[in-house]
């Protein structure tokens, strides 16, 4: 705040009153006030030192959480490749093997789709009141058509109650009117759509439809079909055209045709994911080694420049010893059971990891170490990879409440009360130099009566003397 002192002179006695108030009050708070703002600034540096801990804690922890998704895992040990992806693609899990797998698609898994007879009145047509029944696979879904109803709002309602079970509806329009078509998600013999319920709209899927005879209903394109194809000759059929033939390997029929499936050791994608693993955690300990640094001694001065934010404090040295406590503690493999052994090493002076390519290469011309690279890093249930142990021994640091969220509050907290003090201590401020500040005015007034009282006297006695001469 700005000095309520004020310069002045004092008229009676000449002395500098604002000066002599200012080092007065200057004297009795200079103490308090440089303890509170060295310890305000310290607590602000502390501060920001936590959030940028918190910020590089998350940021591993989505890399940690990405590495270790189960829909596309980064570990996988083995890898399939089609050498047709217009016939097929393929994706490979955790329990893939080496092996190569001739695959001839005959025919692709189609669903249902059927008309009904054409309305002339188009898509206004009315439709009687009453329950639409839609069956498949056994499987009956009633739609309600209140009175009222268009072909249109039919379709409508359709589609509003059973899209979520792969159901849809439209219209089509040709020179005999409009018909209602049904749709279906749902694929393989079998499946085939029917409609009852409501004069008109009565289907059988089972049934082609002639284009030619507007009163002519059921499907069209044929019935619904499944999947057909052949592996190394073998015929297998299925419903769906994402299937799982092979353990470990799933596909997704594109059309007809051949195509090769080889599934071999992920070297080159696990050495990105390494490397991946390696960036994230790199980042970390760059971060943490930030935020501890020491500082440098001005051997002259003795003065401490350049130091952490959280220098000397024990909490990112802890995060740092757990994490390289995970790095060192073998895994649930048996071949594979440290990190060195795929050519990643700890740097002993800063703590980060290179991943040397050659040992890595070396290490991966093992057949079998690809599965146990994931299982190193996934481990063989959900707790004991290594992934998930790193994540666990960061959970009670960045958790909501955590160690990380306590320190942060005590930290707003001790600076809420140095504002308080800072505060206090201006009010003190004003208070003592206003005391001050009259106490000298009242004495420059009497030093100017007793001035002038002696002007007075002095006065006087002149006079008398030159009287008397």
């Amino acid at each position: 705040m700005a000095s309520p002192i004020t310069t002045s002179t004092g008229l009676g006695s000449g002395l500098d009153i604002g000066s002599i108030v200012s080092a007065l009050v200057g004297s009795d708070t200079a103490a308090a006030t440089s303890q509170i703002n060295t310890q305000t600034a310290a607590v602000t540096t502390k501060l920001s030192g936590v959030s940028q801990l918190k910020s590089a804690l998350a940021a591993y922890q989505t890399a940690l959480t990405n590495l270790g998704s189960t829909t596309s895992p980064a570990f996988a040990g083995f890898t399939a490749t089609s050498s047709n992806t217009n016939t097929l693609t393929t994706t490979s899990d955790n329990t893939a093997v080496p092996g190569t797998y001739n695959i001839a698609v005959q025919n692709l898994a189609t669903g249902s789709q059927v008309v009904s007879a054409s309305f002339a009145g188009g898509a206004s047509s009315a439709i009687p009141t009453g329950t639409l029944t839609i069956s498949q696979n056994g499987t009956a879904y009633n739609v309600n058509i209140p009175a009222g109803a268009t072909l249109q709002s039919t379709r409508d309602a359709i589609n509003s109650q059973l899209t979520s079970n792969g159901i849809s509806a439209n219209i089509i329009t040709d020179g005999s009117g409009s018909r209602l078509v049904l749709g279906s998600t749902t694929t393989g013999a079998g499946s085939d759509l029917t409609v009852s319920g409501i004069a008109g709209l009565n289907i059988d899927g089972t049934h082609t439809a002639n284009a030619t005879d507007p009163t002519s209903s059921g499907n069209i394109g044929g019935l619904a079909q499944s999947a057909n194809f052949t592996i190394g000759g073998f015929p297998i059929t299925s419903k769906s055209n994402t299937v799982t033939p092979v353990s470990g390997i799933s596909m997704t029929l594109a059309a007809t045709g051949n195509s090769t499936v080889t599934v071999a050791q992920n070297t080159s994608g696990l050495q990105t994911s390494l490397q991946t693993f390696v960036t994230a955690y790199n980042a970390l300990m760059t971060t943490l080694n930030s935020l501890t640094a020491p500082g440098v001694q001005d051997p002259t001065t003795g003065e401490i420049t350049g130091s952490g934010p959280m220098s000397g404090d024990s909490l990112p040295s802890n995060i740092i010893s757990a994490l390289q406590t995970q790095l060192v503690t073998p895994g649930p493999g048996s071949q594979l059971a440290v990190l060195s052994q795929l050519g990643i090493q700890t740097n002993e002076v800063d703590g980060t990891l290179t991943l040397d390519t050659t040992k890595y290469n070396a290490a991966m011309a093992n057949p079998t170490l690809g599965a146990q690279v994931q299982q190193m890093f996934s481990g063989s249930n959900s707790t004991n990879g290594l992934l998930a142990r790193m994540g666990a021994v960061l959970t009670p640091y960045s958790q909501t409440g955590g160690v990380l969220d306590t320190r942060t509050s005590s930290l707003n907290q001790q600076s809420s009360d140095l504002a308080t003090q800072k505060t206090n201590l201006d009010e003190h401020t004003t208070e003592l130099t206003a005391q001050l500040t009259a106490k000298y005015n009242a004495m420059d007034l009497v030093v100017g009566q007793l001035k002038a009282t002696a002007s007075s006297i002095t006065s006087f006695f002149d006079s008398l003397n030159a009287s008397k001469s």
